[in-house]
């Protein structure tokens, strides 16, 4: 997949975080496999998204704990 595809879809899942937050949980894992397709691809990954996914990763280890 194209990297501007991949982006577009990243950009939409962050707006459905935004509008649909009762969906924040299957939102975020779409967000996690996105960022995993473009490391896969070797892709440069933005600096705010991976500064994202750490917070998502240390909201979810709290809610477990």
């Amino acid at each position: 997949m194209a990297l501007e595809a991949i982006k577009a879809q990243i950009s939409l899942l962050m707006e459905e975080m935004v509008n649909q937050p009762e969906d924040i949980s299957e939102v975020q894992e779409q967000l996690r496999e996105k960022l995993r397709e473009m490391r896969a691809m070797g892709l440069p990954l933005p600096a705010d998204l991976v500064e994202l996914e750490a917070r998502l990763d240390s909201d979810l280890d709290a809610s477990e704990a």
